[in-house]
């Protein structure tokens, strides 16, 4: 199993609009090539893009921000810990006689 992850919070739905109309290379992105990219359903972009959604999981943060040719945080802002807390120790059981 995959350990959970801190969402990433969106700094501004506007400028991932922007964004998507001239990416770093030039040129715009779809939707759907941006949800492709990211491994996620278009309509998670689009609410992404009208504020109705405010967080992804960072591996899809990190797909889009690539996508699109900036750096993570200057679309991403880190939630919760920025290091995971150290794993407690197995609690042992006792087990009736």
């Amino acid at each position: 199993m995959r350990p959970q992850q801190n969402p990433m919070v969106l700094v501004k739905a506007d400028l991932l609009v922007q964004l998507m109309e001239r990416t770093g290379d030039g040129r715009s992105v779809s939707v759907r090539e941006l949800a492709d990219a990211a491994g996620c359903h278009p309509s998670k972009i689009g609410h992404l893009r009208t504020g109705e959604r405010e967080t992804a999981t960072q591996d899809e943060a990190v797909a889009i921000a690539k996508r699109l040719g900036v750096d993570l945080l200057v679309l991403w802002e880190h939630t919760g810990r920025t290091n995971p807390a150290p794993a407690e120790p197995p609690q042992i059981l006792a087990v009736p006689a």
